[in-house]
């Protein structure tokens, strides 16, 4: 069975982007794609992902707020916060405190696809600005 995403992105281009780099792991697939808060919340709920991809600044409700109503009905979706804005030691305390396993820029497609497999093998991954980012 293969493992389930879901994006939650305002910017169509960042999901399809998304959506291409994950699509080229074998076993995983994008279930669905969210364009604001309140969307992410539903799908997750429509959807029941794996794991969802949360971006911070989003309409309705930002990726932060989506994410504490997603952990407090669904506390077994990993989530990954993603942001275009580097990871600071706070941010990464707040996505924590909201339930989110993991926090990433955008600058890296990369560093996203390295950290959905943390998330995946239970771990977690922050790539907080000035240090560097390593899966724990």
């Amino acid at each position: 069975m293969p493992i389930r995403i879901l994006i939650a992105d305002d910017d169509v281009t960042i999901r399809h982007l998304l959506r291409r780099i994950l699509e080229e792991r074998p076993g995983w697939e994008v279930c669905g794609e969210a364009a604001n808060g309140n969307d992410a919340v539903a799908q997750t709920q429509q959807l029941a992902p794996d794991l969802a991809i949360i971006d911070l600044a989003m309409p309705d409700k930002n990726g932060i707020e989506a994410a504490r109503e997603i952990f407090a009905h669904f506390p077994l979706t990993r989530m990954l916060l993603l942001t275009v804005q580097e990871v600071s030691a706070e941010l990464a305390r707040a996505a924590r405190e909201a339930g989110f396993r993991g926090a990433v820029t955008k600058a890296s497609g990369n560093e996203v696809v390295v950290a959905v497999e943390t998330l995946l093998g239970q771990g977690t991954f922050f790539a907080v600005e000035g240090s560097a980012a390593a899966p724990s």
